[in-house]
Protein backbone atom coordinates (compact mmCIF):
# COMPACT_ATOMS: atom_id res chain seq x y z
CA UNK A 1 0.00 0.00 0.00
CA UNK A 2 1.09 3.57 -0.70
CA UNK A 3 0.67 6.04 2.17
CA UNK A 4 2.01 9.15 0.41
CA UNK A 5 0.34 8.75 -2.96
CA UNK A 6 0.74 12.31 -4.18
CA UNK A 7 4.46 12.56 -3.47
CA UNK A 8 7.25 11.33 -5.72
CA UNK A 9 10.88 10.81 -4.75
CA UNK A 10 12.39 14.07 -3.50
CA UNK A 11 15.22 15.26 -5.77
CA UNK A 12 17.71 18.09 -5.67
CA UNK A 13 16.54 20.84 -8.04
CA UNK A 14 18.60 23.82 -6.90
CA UNK A 15 17.81 27.10 -5.18
CA UNK A 16 15.74 28.46 -8.06
CA UNK A 17 13.27 25.59 -7.95
CA UNK A 18 9.72 26.47 -6.94
CA UNK A 19 8.81 22.83 -6.37
CA UNK A 20 7.85 22.47 -2.67
CA UNK A 21 8.78 18.79 -2.87
CA UNK A 22 12.39 19.28 -3.93
CA UNK A 23 15.69 19.96 -2.20
CA UNK A 24 16.95 23.46 -2.91
CA UNK A 25 20.36 23.18 -1.22
CA UNK A 26 20.81 19.56 -0.13
CA UNK A 27 22.47 17.74 -3.01
CA UNK A 28 23.42 14.28 -1.63
CA UNK A 29 26.21 13.69 -4.14
CA UNK A 30 27.77 17.17 -4.02
CA UNK A 31 31.29 17.12 -2.63
CA UNK A 32 32.19 19.43 0.24
CA UNK A 33 35.71 19.00 1.64
CA UNK A 34 36.13 15.87 -0.45
CA UNK A 35 33.06 14.12 0.97
CA UNK A 36 29.52 13.99 -0.35
CA UNK A 37 26.87 15.89 1.57
CA UNK A 38 25.14 12.61 2.30
CA UNK A 39 28.29 11.12 3.79
CA UNK A 40 28.99 14.12 6.02
CA UNK A 41 25.47 15.01 7.15
CA UNK A 42 24.22 11.45 7.72
CA UNK A 43 20.57 12.46 8.03
CA UNK A 44 18.18 10.33 10.06
CA UNK A 45 14.40 10.28 10.50
CA UNK A 46 13.04 9.97 14.05
CA UNK A 47 10.39 7.25 14.11
CA UNK A 48 8.57 8.62 17.17
CA UNK A 49 7.85 12.14 15.96
CA UNK A 50 7.23 11.17 12.37
CA UNK A 51 5.09 8.04 12.66
CA UNK A 52 3.67 7.86 16.19
CA UNK A 53 3.19 11.50 17.24
CA UNK A 54 -0.33 12.80 16.64
CA UNK A 55 -0.01 16.47 17.57
CA UNK A 56 -1.18 16.10 21.16
CA UNK A 57 0.11 18.80 23.48
CA UNK A 58 -0.52 19.59 27.17
CA UNK A 59 -3.60 21.61 26.21
CA UNK A 60 -5.22 19.70 23.37
CA UNK A 61 -5.89 16.42 21.61
CA UNK A 62 -4.06 15.22 18.53
CA UNK A 63 -4.67 16.84 15.17
CA UNK A 64 -2.49 14.79 12.80
CA UNK A 65 -4.18 13.20 9.79
CA UNK A 66 -2.37 9.90 9.13
CA UNK A 67 -3.79 7.21 6.87
CA UNK A 68 -2.19 4.44 8.91
CA UNK A 69 -4.08 5.47 12.05
CA UNK A 70 -7.18 3.59 10.91
CA UNK A 71 -5.42 0.45 12.18
CA UNK A 72 -4.90 -0.61 15.79
CA UNK A 73 -2.53 -2.81 17.78
CA UNK A 74 0.02 -4.78 15.81
CA UNK A 75 -1.75 -3.95 12.55
CA UNK A 76 -1.03 -0.27 13.26
CA UNK A 77 2.61 -1.09 14.06
CA UNK A 78 2.95 -2.96 10.74
CA UNK A 79 1.32 -0.12 8.80
CA UNK A 80 3.76 2.33 10.35
CA UNK A 81 6.70 0.22 9.16
CA UNK A 82 5.27 0.28 5.63
CA UNK A 83 4.75 4.05 5.78
CA UNK A 84 8.19 4.58 7.30
CA UNK A 85 10.14 2.85 4.58
CA UNK A 86 8.08 4.60 1.91
CA UNK A 87 9.00 7.96 3.44
CA UNK A 88 12.66 6.93 3.87
CA UNK A 89 12.85 6.00 0.19
CA UNK A 90 11.13 9.14 -1.03
CA UNK A 91 13.32 11.40 1.11
CA UNK A 92 16.39 9.28 0.21
CA UNK A 93 17.68 9.35 3.80
CA UNK A 94 20.47 7.02 4.93
CA UNK A 95 19.28 6.44 8.52
CA UNK A 96 16.40 6.23 10.99
CA UNK A 97 16.08 5.93 14.79
CA UNK A 98 13.48 4.54 17.19
CA UNK A 99 12.51 3.73 20.77
CA UNK A 100 11.24 0.17 21.27
CA UNK A 101 7.72 1.37 22.10
CA UNK A 102 7.62 3.47 18.91
CA UNK A 103 7.71 0.45 16.68
CA UNK A 104 5.54 -1.94 18.74
CA UNK A 105 2.97 -1.48 21.53
CA UNK A 106 3.83 -2.43 25.09
CA UNK A 107 1.95 -5.43 26.41
CA UNK A 108 0.49 -5.96 29.86
CA UNK A 109 3.60 -7.94 30.79
CA UNK A 110 7.21 -7.90 29.69
CA UNK A 111 6.64 -11.22 27.92
CA UNK A 112 3.78 -9.72 25.90
CA UNK A 113 5.93 -6.70 25.08
CA UNK A 114 8.60 -9.01 23.67
CA UNK A 115 5.95 -10.91 21.70
CA UNK A 116 4.73 -7.65 20.17
CA UNK A 117 8.24 -6.47 19.40
CA UNK A 118 9.58 -9.62 17.73
CA UNK A 119 7.42 -9.64 14.56
CA UNK A 120 7.91 -5.91 14.00
CA UNK A 121 11.68 -6.22 14.34
CA UNK A 122 11.55 -9.07 11.84
CA UNK A 123 9.47 -6.92 9.48
CA UNK A 124 11.89 -3.98 9.74
CA UNK A 125 14.81 -6.31 9.14
CA UNK A 126 13.11 -7.63 6.02
CA UNK A 127 12.50 -4.11 4.68
CA UNK A 128 16.12 -3.17 5.37
CA UNK A 129 17.32 -5.91 3.05
CA UNK A 130 16.18 -3.89 0.03
CA UNK A 131 16.46 -0.37 1.51
CA UNK A 132 19.48 1.93 1.64
CA UNK A 133 18.18 3.26 4.98
CA UNK A 134 19.97 1.80 7.97
CA UNK A 135 19.49 2.07 11.72
CA UNK A 136 21.50 4.96 13.18
CA UNK A 137 20.46 4.08 16.74
CA UNK A 138 17.77 2.53 18.85
CA UNK A 139 16.89 2.89 22.50
CA UNK A 140 14.45 1.69 25.15
CA UNK A 141 11.56 3.87 26.23
CA UNK A 142 11.86 3.96 30.01
CA UNK A 143 9.88 7.09 30.75
CA UNK A 144 6.31 6.82 29.37
CA UNK A 145 4.79 3.94 31.38
CA UNK A 146 3.56 4.68 34.94
CA UNK A 147 6.04 2.14 36.32
CA UNK A 148 8.74 4.75 35.66
CA UNK A 149 7.07 7.42 37.77
CA UNK A 150 10.15 7.51 40.04
CA UNK A 151 12.69 6.79 37.32
CA UNK A 152 14.08 3.66 35.66
CA UNK A 153 17.74 2.99 36.48
CA UNK A 154 17.41 5.63 39.22
CA UNK A 155 14.13 4.37 40.65
CA UNK A 156 13.79 3.77 44.39
CA UNK A 157 12.13 0.45 43.46
CA UNK A 158 14.52 -2.42 42.67
CA UNK A 159 11.80 -4.19 40.66
CA UNK A 160 11.62 -1.21 38.31
CA UNK A 161 15.42 -1.27 37.94
CA UNK A 162 15.21 -4.96 37.00
CA UNK A 163 12.42 -4.32 34.48
CA UNK A 164 14.41 -1.47 32.93
CA UNK A 165 17.50 -3.67 32.74
CA UNK A 166 15.49 -6.29 30.86
CA UNK A 167 14.32 -3.63 28.39
CA UNK A 168 17.91 -2.48 27.82
CA UNK A 169 19.03 -6.08 27.32
CA UNK A 170 16.38 -6.61 24.64
CA UNK A 171 17.21 -3.25 23.10
CA UNK A 172 20.85 -4.23 22.72
CA UNK A 173 19.81 -7.50 21.09
CA UNK A 174 17.50 -5.64 18.69
CA UNK A 175 20.26 -3.16 17.90
CA UNK A 176 22.62 -5.96 17.01
CA UNK A 177 20.00 -7.76 14.92
CA UNK A 178 19.24 -4.62 12.90
CA UNK A 179 22.85 -3.47 12.61
CA UNK A 180 22.52 -0.26 14.63
CA UNK A 181 25.57 1.99 14.52
CA UNK A 182 24.82 3.39 17.99
CA UNK A 183 22.76 2.75 21.09
CA UNK A 184 21.37 5.75 22.99
CA UNK A 185 20.46 6.15 26.64
CA UNK A 186 18.02 8.99 27.19
CA UNK A 187 17.29 9.41 30.88
CA UNK A 188 13.80 10.84 30.59
CA UNK A 189 12.99 10.11 34.22
CA UNK A 190 16.52 9.78 35.58
CA UNK A 191 16.42 12.69 37.98
CA UNK A 192 14.44 14.00 40.92
CA UNK A 193 11.52 16.24 41.82
CA UNK A 194 12.65 17.05 45.36
CA UNK A 195 15.71 16.28 47.44
CA UNK A 196 13.45 15.78 50.47
CA UNK A 197 12.84 12.15 49.45
CA UNK A 198 15.90 11.45 47.26
CA UNK A 199 19.05 9.42 47.88
CA UNK A 200 21.03 11.10 45.11
CA UNK A 201 24.19 9.07 45.62
CA UNK A 202 22.38 5.72 45.39
CA UNK A 203 20.44 6.84 42.33
CA UNK A 204 23.55 7.97 40.48
CA UNK A 205 25.48 4.88 41.57
CA UNK A 206 22.68 2.70 40.20
CA UNK A 207 22.57 4.63 36.94
CA UNK A 208 26.28 3.95 36.50
CA UNK A 209 25.71 0.29 37.34
CA UNK A 210 23.12 0.08 34.55
CA UNK A 211 25.56 1.58 32.05
CA UNK A 212 28.31 -0.86 33.04
CA UNK A 213 25.89 -3.80 32.77
CA UNK A 214 24.90 -2.66 29.28
CA UNK A 215 28.54 -2.29 28.20
CA UNK A 216 29.33 -5.77 29.51
CA UNK A 217 26.34 -7.36 27.78
CA UNK A 218 27.04 -5.64 24.47
CA UNK A 219 30.54 -7.13 24.55
CA UNK A 220 29.10 -10.53 25.47
CA UNK A 221 26.77 -10.64 22.45
CA UNK A 222 29.22 -8.95 20.06
CA UNK A 223 27.19 -5.77 19.58
CA UNK A 224 29.81 -3.32 18.33
CA UNK A 225 27.86 -0.07 18.65
CA UNK A 226 28.86 3.34 19.90
CA UNK A 227 27.10 4.07 23.21
CA UNK A 228 25.63 7.53 23.68
CA UNK A 229 23.94 9.46 26.46
CA UNK A 230 21.69 12.41 25.69
CA UNK A 231 21.88 15.37 28.08
CA UNK A 232 18.73 17.19 29.13
CA UNK A 233 18.36 19.50 32.13
CA UNK A 234 14.68 19.18 33.03
CA UNK A 235 11.24 18.19 31.79
CA UNK A 236 9.88 15.75 32.65
CA UNK A 237 11.78 15.76 35.97
CA UNK A 238 12.67 19.00 37.73
CA UNK A 239 16.39 18.16 37.66
CA UNK A 240 17.83 15.40 35.50
CA UNK A 241 21.23 13.93 36.28
CA UNK A 242 22.50 14.42 32.70
CA UNK A 243 21.80 18.17 32.88
CA UNK A 244 24.22 19.16 30.10
CA UNK A 245 27.43 17.92 28.49
CA UNK A 246 29.67 19.25 31.26
CA UNK A 247 27.56 17.61 33.97
CA UNK A 248 27.35 14.40 31.99
CA UNK A 249 31.10 14.36 31.41
CA UNK A 250 31.76 14.70 35.13
CA UNK A 251 29.40 11.77 35.75
CA UNK A 252 31.12 9.59 33.15
CA UNK A 253 34.56 10.40 34.54
CA UNK A 254 33.51 9.70 38.12
CA UNK A 255 32.19 6.25 37.24
CA UNK A 256 34.96 5.27 34.79
CA UNK A 257 32.62 5.40 31.81
CA UNK A 258 34.33 8.09 29.73
CA UNK A 259 35.95 5.54 27.43
CA UNK A 260 32.65 3.77 26.73
CA UNK A 261 30.10 6.50 26.04
CA UNK A 262 29.91 9.72 24.06
CA UNK A 263 27.17 12.34 23.80
CA UNK A 264 24.12 12.56 21.60
CA UNK A 265 23.50 16.31 21.71
CA UNK A 266 20.08 17.82 21.08
CA UNK A 267 19.76 21.49 20.16
CA UNK A 268 16.50 22.01 22.07
CA UNK A 269 17.98 20.42 25.20
CA UNK A 270 20.85 22.91 25.02
CA UNK A 271 18.27 25.72 25.01
CA UNK A 272 16.56 24.29 28.10
CA UNK A 273 19.94 24.11 29.86
CA UNK A 274 20.54 27.81 29.18
CA UNK A 275 23.19 27.11 26.54
CA UNK A 276 23.46 27.51 22.80
CA UNK A 277 23.56 24.46 20.55
CA UNK A 278 27.12 25.27 19.52
CA UNK A 279 28.20 25.55 23.17
CA UNK A 280 27.17 21.97 23.89
CA UNK A 281 28.80 20.77 20.68
CA UNK A 282 32.01 22.65 21.55
CA UNK A 283 32.22 21.21 25.08
CA UNK A 284 31.76 17.70 23.71
CA UNK A 285 34.20 18.26 20.84
CA UNK A 286 37.12 19.63 22.83
CA UNK A 287 36.81 16.69 25.20
CA UNK A 288 36.67 14.10 22.40
CA UNK A 289 33.09 13.17 23.34
CA UNK A 290 30.95 14.32 20.39
CA UNK A 291 29.13 11.25 19.13
CA UNK A 292 25.88 12.20 17.42
CA UNK A 293 23.30 14.98 17.14
CA UNK A 294 19.55 15.31 17.50
CA UNK A 295 18.88 18.05 14.97
CA UNK A 296 16.04 20.32 16.00
CA UNK A 297 15.51 23.73 17.53
CA UNK A 298 13.57 25.17 20.43
CA UNK A 299 11.62 28.34 20.98
CA UNK A 300 13.16 30.67 23.55
CA UNK A 301 9.69 32.08 24.27
CA UNK A 302 8.34 28.67 25.31
CA UNK A 303 9.66 26.89 28.38
CA UNK A 304 9.48 23.31 27.21
CA UNK A 305 10.90 20.97 24.61
CA UNK A 306 9.16 22.14 21.41
CA UNK A 307 11.28 19.96 19.08
CA UNK A 308 10.86 22.17 16.03
CA UNK A 309 12.49 21.29 12.72
CA UNK A 310 15.78 23.22 12.36
CA UNK A 311 15.54 26.17 9.98
CA UNK A 312 17.81 28.73 11.69
CA UNK A 313 20.72 29.04 9.27
CA UNK A 314 22.95 30.81 11.79
CA UNK A 315 22.51 27.89 14.20
CA UNK A 316 23.04 25.20 11.56
CA UNK A 317 26.18 26.98 10.37
CA UNK A 318 27.73 27.17 13.84
CA UNK A 319 26.70 23.56 14.50
CA UNK A 320 28.35 22.33 11.31
CA UNK A 321 31.43 24.42 12.17
CA UNK A 322 31.85 22.37 15.35
CA UNK A 323 31.04 19.10 13.60
CA UNK A 324 33.58 19.72 10.83
CA UNK A 325 36.28 20.68 13.34
CA UNK A 326 35.42 17.40 15.05
CA UNK A 327 36.32 15.59 11.85
CA UNK A 328 32.65 14.77 11.25
CA UNK A 329 30.27 12.66 13.28
CA UNK A 330 31.93 9.29 12.76
CA UNK A 331 29.28 6.67 13.46
CA UNK A 332 26.79 9.31 14.55
CA UNK A 333 24.48 11.40 12.43
CA UNK A 334 22.05 14.29 12.26
CA UNK A 335 18.80 12.79 13.50
CA UNK A 336 15.69 14.91 13.07
CA UNK A 337 14.31 14.56 16.58
CA UNK A 338 11.72 17.07 15.47
CA UNK A 339 7.98 17.18 14.93
CA UNK A 340 5.75 19.19 12.67
CA UNK A 341 3.71 21.86 14.39
CA UNK A 342 0.26 20.95 15.68
CA UNK A 343 -1.30 23.08 12.97
CA UNK A 344 0.71 21.29 10.26
CA UNK A 345 -1.42 18.17 10.35
CA UNK A 346 -1.30 16.90 6.75
CA UNK A 347 0.97 13.97 5.88
CA UNK A 348 2.57 16.19 3.21
CA UNK A 349 3.88 18.40 6.02
CA UNK A 350 6.20 15.58 7.09
CA UNK A 351 8.01 16.02 3.78
CA UNK A 352 8.03 19.82 3.88
CA UNK A 353 9.55 19.69 7.38
CA UNK A 354 12.33 17.24 6.54
CA UNK A 355 13.17 19.09 3.32
CA UNK A 356 13.46 22.36 5.27
CA UNK A 357 15.72 20.77 7.89
CA UNK A 358 17.95 19.03 5.36
CA UNK A 359 18.33 22.18 3.27
CA UNK A 360 19.15 24.20 6.40
CA UNK A 361 21.97 21.86 7.39
CA UNK A 362 23.24 21.66 3.81
CA UNK A 363 23.62 25.44 3.83
CA UNK A 364 25.26 25.28 7.25
CA UNK A 365 27.71 22.68 5.94
CA UNK A 366 28.77 24.82 2.99
CA UNK A 367 29.15 28.01 5.03
CA UNK A 368 31.04 26.27 7.83
CA UNK A 369 33.35 24.59 5.34
CA UNK A 370 34.22 27.93 3.78
CA UNK A 371 34.76 29.57 7.18
CA UNK A 372 37.21 26.83 8.11
CA UNK A 373 38.94 26.84 4.71
CA UNK A 374 39.53 30.61 4.95
CA UNK A 375 40.36 30.44 8.67
CA UNK A 376 37.93 33.33 9.04
CA UNK A 377 37.49 32.67 12.75
CA UNK A 378 40.50 30.53 13.59
CA UNK A 379 43.05 33.21 12.71
CA UNK A 380 41.21 35.76 14.84
CA UNK A 381 41.16 33.34 17.77
CA UNK A 382 44.85 32.49 17.28
CA UNK A 383 45.77 36.18 17.31
CA UNK A 384 43.61 36.85 20.39
CA UNK A 385 45.57 34.26 22.38
CA UNK A 386 48.96 34.99 20.81
CA UNK A 387 50.40 36.10 24.18
CA UNK A 388 50.46 32.42 25.21
CA UNK A 389 52.76 31.47 22.34
CA UNK A 390 55.77 33.44 23.54
CA UNK A 391 57.40 34.90 26.63
CA UNK A 392 55.66 34.47 29.96
CA UNK A 393 52.54 33.09 28.29
CA UNK A 394 54.48 30.23 26.71
CA UNK A 395 56.11 29.50 30.07
CA UNK A 396 52.63 29.26 31.65
CA UNK A 397 51.39 26.87 28.96
CA UNK A 398 54.50 24.69 29.16
CA UNK A 399 54.48 24.59 32.97
CA UNK A 400 57.87 26.27 33.24
CA UNK A 401 56.92 28.92 35.79
CA UNK A 402 55.42 29.27 39.26
CA UNK A 403 53.70 31.85 41.45
CA UNK A 404 56.98 33.46 42.62
CA UNK A 405 58.23 33.97 39.09
CA UNK A 406 54.85 35.27 37.94
CA UNK A 407 54.74 37.71 40.83
CA UNK A 408 58.21 38.94 39.93
CA UNK A 409 57.11 39.37 36.33
CA UNK A 410 53.88 41.16 37.32
CA UNK A 411 55.76 43.61 39.56
CA UNK A 412 57.95 44.61 36.64
CA UNK A 413 55.12 45.10 34.16
CA UNK A 414 53.90 48.40 32.85
CA UNK A 415 50.26 49.10 32.02
CA UNK A 416 48.42 46.01 30.72
CA UNK A 417 47.14 46.32 27.16
CA UNK A 418 44.15 44.10 26.21
CA UNK A 419 42.92 43.37 22.69
CA UNK A 420 39.33 43.91 21.63
CA UNK A 421 37.28 40.74 21.24
CA UNK A 422 35.59 42.20 18.12
CA UNK A 423 32.43 40.15 18.68
CA UNK A 424 30.25 42.31 16.44
CA UNK A 425 32.76 42.19 13.60
CA UNK A 426 32.90 38.39 13.78
CA UNK A 427 29.12 38.07 13.71
CA UNK A 428 29.15 40.24 10.61
CA UNK A 429 31.79 37.94 9.11
CA UNK A 430 29.56 34.90 9.64
CA UNK A 431 26.64 36.81 8.11
CA UNK A 432 28.73 37.73 5.07
CA UNK A 433 29.74 34.11 4.51
CA UNK A 434 26.11 33.04 4.83
CA UNK A 435 24.96 35.62 2.30
CA UNK A 436 27.84 34.86 -0.06
CA UNK A 437 27.05 31.13 0.02
CA UNK A 438 23.34 31.70 -0.55
CA UNK A 439 24.12 34.03 -3.47
CA UNK A 440 26.52 31.58 -5.07
CA UNK A 441 24.08 28.66 -5.01
CA UNK A 442 21.17 30.78 -6.29
CA UNK A 443 22.74 31.62 -9.63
Amino acid sequence: MTYFQNISNIKYEGARSKNPFAYKYYNPSELVNGKSMEETLRFSVAYWHTFTADGTDPFGAGTAVRSWDRHTGLDLAKARVEAAFELFEKLDVPFFCFHDSDIAPEGDTLKETYENLDPIVAMIKDYMKTSKTKLLWNTANMFTHPRYVHGAATSNNADVFAYAAAKVKRGLEVGKELGAENYVFWGGREGYETLLNTDMKLEQDNLARMFHMAIDYAKEIGFDAQFLIEPKPKEPTKHQYDFDVATGLAFLQKYDLQDHLKFNIEANHATLAGHTFEHELRVARINGMLGSVDANQGDTLIGWDTDEFPTDLYSTTLAMYEILLNGGLGRGGLNFDAKVRRGSFDADDLFHAHIAGMDAFAIGLKVASKLIEDRALEDVIADRYSSFREGVGLEIVEGKTDLRKLEEYALSMGEIQNKSGRQERLKAVVNSYLLETLSSVSV
